[in-house]
């Protein structure tokens, strides 16, 4: 199972990579893992990209693209992958596409904005234990303050409703052009072209993970 994971920040894909890690026995294949790992190791394509980074700027795709095929021969990779958050933009599924980087799948979990921001906005959490309240879905018992210790409960910057609106328009301007590049290929019937499934992320998790399952069984 080689496949790309796609969808709005906020729409469930991290938990649903993890349903989908586990039933396949895949790897997550994470793009700053990657730079990490290779920088840590000294490699030669980490050295380009610390060089890169330490002047402030962003890694090329030649740089990730690199890094990518060179994690795929490791021999965790051999039943599959899963990319989610990678590619961003049409430069990089171009340059995965020629390089040869096999997929089977691209599935599309689709959540409308106001859901995302209602979810992501709703979060509250206790910064000493990790626990994590929604105003809406899983409220504490006491508004504003952790359940257990009774200490205050904080909204995190990153899920403030104008930085989620801020997030899901660079994800509508930069990364929702995926879509239709993957369905285009998808439907080209081209040999090597991945199968394309969309499904909804609306609802109970486990309604959502069968679907990702049986859309990934046709």
């Amino acid at each position: 199972m080689r496949l790309i994971l796609l969808g709005a920040p906020g729409a469930g894909k991290g938990t649903q990579a993890n349903f989908i890690k586990e039933k396949y026995n895949i790897p997550q294949i994470s793009t700053g893992d990657m730079l990490r790992a290779a920088i840590k190791a000294g490699t030669e394509l980490g050295l380009a990209a610390k060089k890169v980074m330490d002047a402030g700027q962003l890694v090329s795709d030649d740089i990730i693209i690199g890094l990518v095929k060179a994690r795929l021969q490791e021999a965790d990779c051999a039943n599959g992958y899963l990319f989610d958050g990678f590619p961003r933009t049409i430069a990089q599924a171009d340059a995965m596409k020629d390089s040869g980087v096999a997929i089977d799948y691209v599935l599309e979990i689709d959540v409308p904005d106001d859901l995302i921001v209602e979810r992501m906005s709703g979060r509250r959490s206790h910064p000493a234990s990790g626990r994590v309240y929604h105003t809406k879905f899983n409220p504490p018992k006491v508004e504003g303050v952790d359940d257990l210790t009774g200490e205050p409960l904080v909204q995190r910057d990153d899920d403030k409703e104008e930085t989620v609106k801020k997030r899901l328009q660079v994800y509508h301007t930069q990364t929702e052009v995926l879509l239709g590049y993957y369905n285009k290929w998808a439907q080209s019937g081209q040999p090597g072209a991945p199968k394309y499934r969309k499904i909804s992320g609306v609802g109970p998790v486990e309604q959502v993970r069968d679907a990702a399952f049986a859309a990934l069984s046709e």
